[in-house]
């Protein structure tokens, strides 16, 4: 293994095993953290799936499968499938997805985003949701999303960003460094899980940074959506 494949390695378990370690608390901290914000995101980007066709939707490091069993209710014709590496959080998700009734129509799969075990161009739509960040590379992640999309297809990705505006920048980093950190570590009990996150957000790449790597990955039409002031984006693109 080379130097960098370790780093990325390396970075792949961690991140792993912090999700796993914060599984339970991750959506009640999620909902809090973001001031009940991440709804909206979400039914924002489930918005972005109506002018596409939709027979099947992938939700990549689904996690609990919040937008995967949104998606199952908001298209119940559509065949959804949600894959992540964190057995974990797959598990809290089936049982979501049963309580919300939409275990039939949610297959969650344990998996590598950056190796997905499907074949070329069978999804209509692909959707991911706060993950860009944890990846080890998001060149090869928008390449193999290119890669198992039918032709014409949509992804959407949902963000955590910095504001634009420098005033805004500097309460958010200050929220993000000191209230994300000390709520969520203590509600959690994963300081080093809430020392990474944010800190995650403040070294991750502009939108405009991110749009010409997907366009160098394939992604036509690309689509920037700066919500909420800025601290989160949804960005789309059609498989060219």
């Amino acid at each position: 293994m080379g130097a960098s494949e370790g780093i990325g390695y390396n970075k792949a378990v961690y991140v792993c095993r912090m999700f796993a370690s914060i599984a339970r608390r991750y959506d009640l901290l999620n909902a809090v953290l973001s001031l009940g914000c991440d709804r909206g995101w979400r039914r924002f980007v489930m918005a972005r799936i109506s002018d596409v066709p939709h027979e099947s939707i992938l939700d990549l490091a689904t996690g609990t499968g919040k937008i995967a069993l949104l998606a199952a209710r908001c298209y119940p014709e559509s065949t959804v499938v949600g894959v992540d590496f964190c057995l974990e959080m797959l598990t809290i998700g089936d049982k979501q997805a049963d309580k919300n009734r939409v275990g039939e129509k949610v297959h969650l799969l344990q998996g590598d985003a950056l190796r997905l075990p499907f074949h070329d161009g069978i999804f209509d739509c692909l959707t991911i949701g706060f993950a860009l960040r944890n990846v080890t590379s998001i060149a090869s992640l928008f390449s193999e999303m290119a890669r198992v999309t039918k032709p014409g297809g949509k992804m959407i990705s949902l963000e955590l960003t910095r504001p634009s505006n420098r005033l805004l920048e500097y309460a958010h980093k200050l929220y993000i460094k000191i209230v994300i950190r000390c709520i969520g570590g203590i509600v959690s009990g994963k300081w080093d899980a809430y020392t990474y996150l944010p800190q995650s957000i403040l070294e991750f790449p502009s939108p405009q940074e991110v749009k010409k790597v997907m366009e160098a990955a394939g992604w036509r039409d690309v689509k920037i959506y700066r919500l909420t002031f800025g601290v989160a984006t949804v960005q789309t693109g059609i498989k060219g």
